[in-house]
């Protein structure tokens, strides 16, 4: 039985992972052409783009659960892959008051954007999606947290879309807002790792100024990464707590326990997200070779680009126009806050001479 379910799954995914994987090379070539364009971006448009095309339903029906599994498994593989680019040492480097800050930050702008979000009535856990989203480490965060809340694939869409779109926005945006603030390369650095979202985003955008700005960006940004373990687990408790109150409200009106649908909570901390952190510290204290790590860092890319792929597929723009402007709003927000934030902390920086920024 169990040789006849291995090809029989094969057959059943393998068409939707290799339109996912034909769609990373797309993209990987994009990027190759327009390096302004983040490959992992290229990943999510070239997959909301297939949803808008016309396919038969067959087409969509043979693709279909491949694309699920992309979606999910693939985002959660890449989610501990990226562990291996953060190192503990190079955190501590940037000094308590820079790190106090950036963990501030994280802080303020997930609860306001989590609150904001669930004041203006956003279906399902689109609020906390776009919270993690924003405040931590974009696409990566989103699966992380949907992980934990049980989101369903409509919830992550969209706000999978809106991290893409605010963090497209940045590379075009704050490079040019850099000489109007005043910032030298290693205070833009920080601004651009402090308040963009995800890793690649903060690549394209920080190295237009350069190999100094770039550096500074992408420790902060790691920085911010770091906070995606505990933030889970937070989000992880509250969940379990709000699950515990409703069970209790339904035994008192005398619910028997089937007809509550109850069903198991996933652990606090996932077992991916587990798998982060250890990856974490094995980058932290054992000597890894460059090969190694390169290689982690091609295979989290590919991952994470068949993966947005995947939740790109998902997203309706008939949907995402009728119903997206709520968490429209809340996105542009959040994004407007946690750069004023930033903008905020590069200024404390500045001004207590933190050797960090050179």
């Amino acid at each position: 039985m169990n040789n006849l379910q291995v090809p029989t799954a094969f057959r059943r995914n393998s068409p939707g992972l290799g339109l996912a994987l034909a769609a990373f090379a797309l993209a990987v070539l994009i990027s190759f052409l327009v390096p302004a364009i983040p490959t992992l971006t290229a990943c999510v448009v070239l997959g909301i783009l297939f949803a808008a095309l016309p396919w038969r339903g067959s087409v969509r029906a043979e693709v279909k659960p491949g694309l699920a599994i992309a979606a999910r498994r693939l985002l959660r593989i890449g989610v501990v892959l990226l562990g291996f680019k953060l190192s503990l040492v190079n955190i501590a480097e940037l000094g308590w008051l820079v790190l106090g800050m950036i963990v501030a930050i994280v802080v303020i702008t997930f609860f306001f954007t989590w609150g904001i979000g669930r004041m203006l009535r956003l279906p399902g856990q689109q609020s906390v999606l776009i919270a993690a989203g924003f405040s931590i480490c974009g696409a990566s965060a989103i699966g992380a947290m949907a992980g934990v809340t049980r989101a369903k694939d409509s919830d992550t869409a969209t706000p999978i879309a809106l991290v893409t779109l605010c963090g497209t926005l940045a590379i075009a945006l704050l490079p040019a807002l850099r000489p109007l603030l005043g910032l030298d390369t290693a205070e833009f650095g920080m601004w651009v790792g402090a308040s963009v979202h995800d890793v690649g985003q903060v690549v394209a955008t920080a190295q237009i100024a350069g190999a100094t700005a770039l550096a500074v960006a992408v420790v902060v940004k790691l920085t911010r990464v770091a906070m995606l373990a505990p933030m889970v687990a937070l989000a992880g408790v509250v969940a379990a707590r709000a699950d515990r109150v409703q069970a209790a409200a339904a035994s008192a009106a005398g619910e028997p326990a089937t007809d509550r649908g109850e069903v198991k909570r996933p652990a606090i901390l996932p077992l991916f997200v587990v798998g982060f952190l250890a990856a974490v510290l094995v980058r932290t204290f054992v000597p890894l070779s460059d090969g190694f790590l390169e290689a982690a860092a091609y295979g989290q890319e590919l991952v994470l680009g068949m993966a947005l792929f995947g939740l790109g597929a998902s997203i309706s723009i008939g949907n995402l126009v009728r119903t997206g402007g709520r968490a429209l709003v809340v996105a542009l927000i959040s994004w407007a806050v946690i750069a004023l934030l930033s903008y905020g902390a590069v200024e404390i920086a500045r001004a207590a001479g933190v050797a960090a920024l050179g």
